[in-house]
């Protein structure tokens, strides 16, 4: 069965509510958000965003990510990038990350696309490469223990896509 996309409704907000399985994954995703990812955290992320856009799989939505920066032919970012734990490992990220690529290279002329991955989410680290994404920055962060942890900032310029 084919993959979908579309962009989020209402009706899917407490779906993806249920994808990250732990607080480090809820990190990942979504630093500033308290686990259990509730809806009104993630319908705050949503209404200051944009292009936000979930995978489907016959009719079940398996992917969330939209866009915490957008400049008509200039930046864009991507964020909030998350796959149900039944759908990982099947290159649904990748269907994801290629369907927002299109939409920020289309709908907003950008330059160039930059998505930010922490030192510990491997899937992503393995992931954004293979499409074409580059490391260009480190960051350092603190997890919500505390702890130093690596905010990795990748790009992909239009030249390059």
């Amino acid at each position: 069965m084919p993959l979908t996309h579309r962009p989020v409704d209402e009706k899917d907000i407490q779906i993806i509510c249920g994808f990250p399985q732990s607080e480090d994954e809820l990190f990942f995703l979504f630093p500033k958000a308290e686990f259990p990812l509730s809806s009104s955290q993630l319908r705050d992320a949503i209404a200051q965003r944009s292009d936000s856009t979930v995978v489907e799989l016959g009719g079940e939505v398996i992917a969330f990510a939209n866009f915490y920066r957008w400049e008509s032919g200039g930046r864009c970012s991507i964020g909030n990038v998350i796959v149900s734990p039944a759908a990982r490992g099947r290159g649904v990220g990748c269907y994801l990350i290629e369907q927002m690529l299109g939409l920020a290279f289309s709908k907003h002329q950008a330059a160039e696309i930059t998505v930010s991955c922490f030192n510990q989410n491997i899937a992503g680290l393995l992931l954004y490469p293979k499409l074409g994404f580059q490391p260009y920055a480190i960051e350092e962060r603190q997890d919500k223990k505390g702890d130093r942890v690596a905010l990795i900032h990748l790009r992909l310029s239009r030249n390059a896509a």
